[in-house]
C-alpha cells in the first residue's frame, strides 16, 4: 500500500484514535461517521492489520493501531503545521491541543469558549486543564502554560504573566487556630500539601525564609486547594488572581500579609522551535491578553 496517496484515510485514521470514536473524528473533519468507518475499514484491509478494538461503547486502538499512530500522526501534523505557519490570512485551521493549571484554566475557560473559538472557527480546541508537568513532546501537546521557571531545555519558552502569590485561609479556622504572626506560627497550623509531582513544594518567603508545609492534607491540583482552603481544612499557597473573588467577598483571609511571597512566572512552552504554526501563536497572544486583563483589574 503507498500511504502517500492515501493521506485522506490516514487523517481519519488518526483523528479518530485522538477523538476516541469514530462519530468525533466525524465531526472534526467535516464527514459522516460511517465514511470514517469505511475508511478506516478499506485502511485495514490494505494493512492487513486490526487497528481497533471496537464496540457500541469504545474504540479502543491495538497495538498495530498504536504503531501506525505513533508513526504517522507527527507526519501529518508536520504538513499541518507547514500550512499554518506560511498561511496568508493568519488565521488557522485544525485541532489545537493545550494544557494549562487547572486555576488558570477556570479563569479563561470561559473566554477560550467563547471570544477566542468565535474568533476562529476553523479551530477545534482540545485542553487539558491539570498541573501535572505534561510532556508536550511524546502527549502530543502543541502548547502547554505552566507556572514556574521551565525545566525542559528542549521546549521554547514564552513569559505570559507575573503572577503574584498568596497564602489565604478561611476565617473559620483562622477563628479556631488563632491568626498567625510570624513563619513560626504558621508552622503550627494545618497547611494544605501541594503535591508537585509527588513531592510536596514547599512555601518561600522574599527573606529566604522557607516554611514545609506537613498537614495532613496533601492536594495535586490549584483548583483543589482552592476548594480545601474554602472548606477550611487548611492554609493554602495559591495565585492572587484565582482566589481574588474570595478574599473581595470575605469567604477568604490572606495569611502573613505583610511577609512577601515571590510572584511566580507564567509561561507557554512548545517543541516548534522559530516556525510557529498559527494556531499556538492565536492562542498564546489571546492567553497573555486575557491574564494581563485579569491582573489589571
Amino acid at each position: 500500500m503507498n500511504l502517500l496517496s492515501n493521506t485522506a484515510t490516514l487523517l481519519a485514521f488518526v483523528r479518530s484514535v485522538e477523538a476516541g470514536s469514530f462519530s468525533a473524528a466525524a465531526r472534526a473533519l467535516g464527514l459522516t461517521p460511517s465514511s470514517v468507518s469505511k475508511s478506516i475499514t478499506r485502511l485495514e484491509a490494505e494493512l492487513r492489520a486490526k487497528l481497533f478494538h471496537r464496540s457500541t461503547r469504545y474504540l479502543q486502538p491495538t497495538e498495530e493501531g498504536l504503531a501506525l499512530f505513533e508513526r504517522v500522526a507527527p507526519l501529518l501534523r508536520g504538513l499541518e503545521d507547514a500550512a499554518d505557519a506560511i498561511r496568508a490570512d493568519g488565521d488557522a485551521r485544525g485541532l489545537l491541543r493545550a494544557s494549562m493549571p487547572s486555576e488558570i484554566g477556570r479563569l479563561l475557560l470561559e473566554p477560550l469558549a467563547t471570544r477566542f473559538l468565535d474568533a476562529h472557527p476553523g479551530l477545534q480546541l482540545d485542553l487539558s486543564l491539570s498541573d501535572h508537568l505534561v510532556d508536550v513532546i511524546r502527549e502530543g501537546y502543541d502548547v502547554a502554560f505552566r507556572i514556574g521557571h521551565p525545566v525542559d531545555s528542549e521546549l521554547m519558552a514564552r513569559p505570559i504573566a507575573s503572577l503574584t502569590m498568596i497564602l489565604v485561609a478561611s476565617p473559620a479556622l483562622l477563628s479556631r487556630y488563632g491568626v498567625p504572626g510570624t513563619p513560626d506560627d504558621l508552622r503550627r497550623m494545618p497547611m494544605l500539601r501541594y503535591m508537585l509531582e509527588n513531592r510536596t513544594a514547599a512555601i518561600m518567603f522574599a527573606d529566604g525564609t522557607s516554611v514545609q508545609p506537613r498537614g495532613r492534607v496533601g492536594l495535586n491540583t490549584g483548583a483543589a486547594l482552592h476548594a480545601a482552603a474554602l472548606a477550611g481544612v487548611g492554609v493554602a499557597h495559591l495565585t492572587r488572581c484565582t482566589v481574588q473573588h474570595d478574599l473581595d467577598c470575605g469567604a477568604l483571609v490572606q495569611v502573613l500579609p505583610s511577609l512577601c511571597l515571590p510572584s511566580l512566572p507564567l509561561q507557554s512552552v512548545h517543541a516548534f522551535g522559530r516556525l510557529l504554526p498559527a494556531r499556538v501563536r492565536l492562542l498564546t497572544d489571546f492567553v497573555e491578553a486575557e491574564m494581563h486583563r485579569i491582573l489589571d483589574d
